[in-house]
């Protein structure tokens, strides 16, 4: 260690023994201070006594910094690379080499299908009539994703389509949280969105055809003017093919956006990033997925809405 980081050190004890005694100082002020009395002292004094607790958190998270870049030799700089596709492992499966992105989705899945199998026949073998707990939870959320579903489409369309509405929501949650384990998180790769929207377009058409009928579908995608379907169709058409490339390009970016911005923090910080990106990461890693995931859930939903309505029913809407 050199002198410039024993400097910071030395720095960091002091500043570290000052703020102690301070905070231990105005805590024994204010345990015998009289808030009643006189409020704005001793508001004064929390302010001051806060002022010195923050002194000492400053100083230990500064001197862990130091010993971090001097241990690592990690030092600050902005150097970032990405890609659009996820990089190839090294694993080999009958003549493929499996990318990065395809392992991590495969434990993905396979950690929420022992945890669904816990939960099931370990937890909660068999279900109360009246739900307490975590069944109460859990049946909540089921609930709630299907009369959202329900909601957006019809009664039919939207029972079925919760169960997979909700594996998505879930798949993309655990995706994001990979990043906390400092790997890549598959919705980041374009080849994992791009699949995602690629079911929505079969969703949409299979929902459609079923519900109006090839002629029925036809004429859905011409509007309600007869005349303008010859028009209209082929636009239509035009439009649906674009409906998993906008969705894959959306959700892609959101992602790879908040991936770079936690790069860009762990390389501004270099040996200080110590808790600081992990406090980010749970807005980055958990609590924007969900806004993802309700933003892609209500998207396909949309479209698939779309594709269910009949002439008659565009007809009230215009």
């Amino acid at each position: 260690m050199g002198t410039a980081e024993l400097i910071k050190i030395g720095i960091s004890a002091v500043v570290f023994a000052l703020s102690l005694v301070g905070n231990t100082h105005f805590k024994g002020l204010l345990n015998n201070a009289n808030k009643d009395e006189n409020p704005k002292a001793f508001k004064k004094l929390k302010r001051k006594k806060t002022l010195c607790f923050s002194g000492v958190i400053i100083s230990i998270w500064f001197a862990i910094g130091v010993f971090v870049a001097w241990f690592s030799g990690k030092k600050s700089g902005l150097h970032i690379e990405f890609s659009m596709f996820g990089e190839r492992s090294g694993v080999e499966l009958f003549g493929f080499n499996l990318s990065e992105t395809t392992i991590i989705t495969v434990v993905i899945v396979a950690i929420a299908s022992v945890l669904c199998v816990i939960f099931r026949y370990l937890v909660f073998p068999k279900f109360t009539e009246e739900p307490k707990g975590i069944q109460n939870v859990m049946e909540i959320c089921v609930e709630a994703v299907e009369n959202f579903c329900i909601t957006a489409t019809d009664k039919k369309a939207g029972k079925s389509l919760a169960p997979y509405m909700f594996t998505v929501a879930i798949y993309l949650i655990l995706s994001a949280a990979t990043e906390l384990f400092g790997l890549r998180a598959p919705t980041s790769d374009l080849a994992v969105t791009f699949s995602l929207g690629l079911i929505t377009f079969f969703l949409l058409n299979y929902h459609g055809f079923k519900k109006l009928g090839f002629g029925g579908r036809l004429k859905s995608m011409g509007g309600a003017v007869p005349a303008m379907r010859p028009i209209m169709i082929p636009l239509k058409i035009v439009s649906d093919i674009a409906v998993p490339l906008s969705l894959a390009c959306r959700l892609f970016g959101n992602m790879l956006g908040g991936m770079i911005v936690m790069e860009l923090l762990k390389g501004a910080l270099g040996g200080y990033a110590a808790g600081i990106p992990g406090v980010a990461g749970l807005y980055f890693n958990l609590f924007h997925p969900l806004i993802q995931a309700y933003i892609f859930i209500t998207l396909s939903l949309t479209f698939i809405d779309e594709a269910m309505e009949s002439p008659e029913e565009h007809k009230k809407e215009n």
